[in-house]
């Protein structure tokens, strides 16, 4: 079986996902996202880390649509919290409806956070952003990376870009939120950033083997 190296899928529904691995990977690689495959069947996430959840949806949408798969599974660590939300960040605060706005969902997981760490002092407040990344094709794993970008949990949200947790941690070099960073900003320094560009250097030494399937 073979595969068109420029033609991915990302085994996502999440929007901002999509648009910052396109701005990483560059537009010359034609990306699709799981709104692009309405049958395709939801790879439960019920692994303990972030690489084993990224290796399962990467290899099960891949199987499922017979497309070269990138997956991912990114979530927040917080010391204080031994590590949470960790593999649960999505779904910190409950399970997202369908019917419902991922922006609501987001507000709600970081309002949770934010009342766990009410009574921490800054010094305790450490925490990261980490990103497996797994690129699969339909019959094995091809290539993995990840990612980290350290930060501070701040005692309420600022900025307006990004998703998810990026209005309260706080990277002190940036003096800035992840939700503050421009997207140039937010790519150059990101754990997603990161793990992304390791996987396109990894593509690139590897691109004919790729494009043949092996």
């Amino acid at each position: 079986m073979s595969y068109n190296n420029e033609d991915i899928l990302i085994a996502t529904t999440n929007p901002g996902k999509v648009i910052e691995i396109q701005s990483c990977l560059g537009k010359e690689i034609k990306l699709f996202s799981l709104k692009d495959f309405p049958s395709i069947k939801e790879v439960i996430e019920d692994g303990l880390t972030f690489e084993e959840n990224a290796r399962k949806k990467a290899l099960g949408y891949a199987k499922q649509s017979s497309c070269l798969t990138i997956a991912d599974d990114s979530g927040l660590c917080i010391d204080v919290l031994n590590g949470a939300p960790g593999v649960n960040s999505a779904r910190y605060s409950g399970e997202k409806l369908k019917t419902e706005d991922r922006t609501l969902i987001d507000h709600r997981n970081i309002a949770k956070v934010l009342k766990l760490l009410k009574n921490v002092p800054k010094d305790k407040r450490t925490a990261r952003f980490v990103c497996c990344i797994c690129f699969a094709s339909p019959e094995k794993v091809l290539i993995e990376t990840r990612g980290t970008l350290e930060g501070i949990i701040i005692d309420k949200e600022i900025g307006t870009g990004g998703f998810g947790y990026d209005p309260i941690l706080f990277i002190p070099f940036m003096n800035k939120t992840v939700a503050q960073l421009t997207q140039e900003e937010k790519n150059s320094i990101s754990h997603r950033g990161k793990a992304i560009r390791l996987l396109k250097e990894n593509l690139n030494k590897n691109r004919n083997n790729l494009a043949a399937g092996e």
